[in-house]
């Protein structure tokens, strides 16, 4: 098999969501790494007033492509971007655009995806299913398309506690649900929304399972492979340790916890953390692009799907996140902290509760008394009220443990040449995982 670098050589790539945390790594990665890749065609809509061109040009223009300016200044050449939005038809590509991309494109990753994880159904089905139909129709068309890769979540199939690398059939029919959906109102749909999830915890995994199946479904000839990365937390090597560019998931609560502002959270000590640094995800997903799209004529009868964890081959525990977040913030504490770190996980929510009031809703309720008192707008209460949604919406997964198959990923990495190896760092057995909860902040 050829090198990865020598794979990407000459080839046109397609991402979606390239403006999004995973996508602009992947983006900033290949580019570094594969120097001889011919474009990359980003698909980006239009924001706050601000066209595609202007936001992919105030992207690269960010800390996390100053590496890869230095070795290669040239490189916004290869980056095209297109104007695009996956909720409209034909993801609103013009007829020349999709000519354009029908006609160079080689290789696909599909990253775009809402990752709230309470938006309300309707919405993530949109996003993270329709989005997913419209850039496989697109797929479809493409004349010298070699591979298409779909970034899914551990947590699709969180409803098992033992998850294997295959694509699970999922409680309803998708098309019937599209369907059903498109003519009911949004109360009606928030309404039935927790009987149609069942044992999901929101509508994100919900939507992700359903969006694997149909990419099963709707594949017909094309050569696919699907990546499942777990919580996915800040950089622990590329392009520098510990670059991250927002604060959602335990970003958020590690932030907080090293603020003074979390004192307690519910979790199981004994649960499994498993976080995954983001250049570890897309080492292993440009990996499987060029695995599978070397194997295009003699390609598995089954879709290859890769679980990007580390839980079963370094587990670090909630417990162990805990020690690890007060020791960091003691030994190198954050500026204008609003008290001393010392965060408590508790897996009693009586007892959790009780030291939610106590260590949380008392002080900040004091604190805004304070400003007040002093002519200040009053902020403590509001933080506080955000920060305990954050860890609602964690709180299933700080509670439960799962474990995940990762054949696929050894497989992976057994094919990698000793040169590939050292450029990819994916080998999960060599992640320090303690250090990259260090890197979360």
């Amino acid at each position: 098999m050829v090198t990865i670098p020598d794979y990407y050589a000459g080839k046109n790539v397609l991402i979606s969501g390239a403006t999004g945390f995973m996508g602009k790594v992947l983006l900033e990665k290949l580019l570094r790494s594969c120097p001889q890749v011919k474009a990359v065609y980003v698909m980006v809509r239009s924001k706050a007033g601000q066209s595609p061109q202007a936001r992919i040009s105030e992207m690269i223009n960010s800390k996390l492509f100053e590496r890869l300016q230095e070795e290669q200044p040239a490189f916004a050449e290869k980056i095209i971007a297109v104007k695009s939005d996956l909720t409209q038809p034909e993801l609103d590509l013009s007829t020349e655009e999709q000519d354009i991309l029908t006609e160079n494109i080689h290789i696909v990753f599909h990253c775009a995806a809402t990752i709230r994880f309470n938006e309300p159904l309707k919405d993530a089905m949109q996003l993270n299913v329709l989005a997913t139909q419209k850039m496989l129709a697109l797929a479809h068309r493409m004349k010298h398309l070699e591979i298409f890769i779909h970034v899914s979540t551990a947590y699709a199939n969180c409803d098992r506690e033992v998850i294997e690398e295959i694509i699970y059939p999922p409680p309803v029919n998708y098309r019937k649900l599209i369907d059903t959906l498109d003519w009911m109102d949004d109360d009606l749909v928030s309404t039935l929304t927790p009987k149609l999830i069942g044992k999901r915890p929101n509508t994100y995994t919900y939507t992700k399972a359903l969006a694997e199946y149909l990419v099963q479904q709707e594949a017909g000839n094309l050569n696919l492979a699907i990546v499942r990365p777990s919580i996915v937390g800040a950089s622990w090597k590329e392009p520098f340790p510990g670059w991250i560019d927002n604060f959602n998931g335990p970003s958020g609560i590690f932030i907080a916890a090293g603020k003074g502002i979390l004192r307690t959270m519910r979790a199981s000590n004994d649960a499994v953390a498993d976080l995954v640094p983001v250049d570890v995800v897309i080492n292993a997903t440009l990996a499987a692009a060029w695995y599978s799209g070397s194997h295009t004529h003699n390609r598995p009868k089954n879709i290859l799907v890769y679980n990007c964890t580390t839980g079963g081959i370094n587990p670090f525990h909630w417990g162990e996140v805990e020690n690890c977040i007060n020791m960091t913030f003691k030994t190198n504490p954050l500026e204008q902290a609003f008290r001393r770190p010392n965060v408590n996980l508790r897996s009693n929510p009586f007892t959790n509760q009780y030291w939610t009031a106590v260590s949380h809703t008392i002080p900040a309720l004091l604190y805004d008394g304070y400003l007040r008192l002093m002519g200040r707008k009053p902020r403590m209460m509001k933080t506080i009220g955000r920060l305990h949604k954050a860890m609602m919406v964690l709180e299933y997964f700080t509670s439960h443990s799962w474990i995940w198959n990762n054949d696929n990923m050894a497989m992976l990495l057994s094919h990698m040449s000793p040169e590939d190896k050292k450029v990819d760092v994916s080998r999960h057995a060599d992640v320090n995982t303690h250090c990259s909860v260090r890197l979360f902040v």
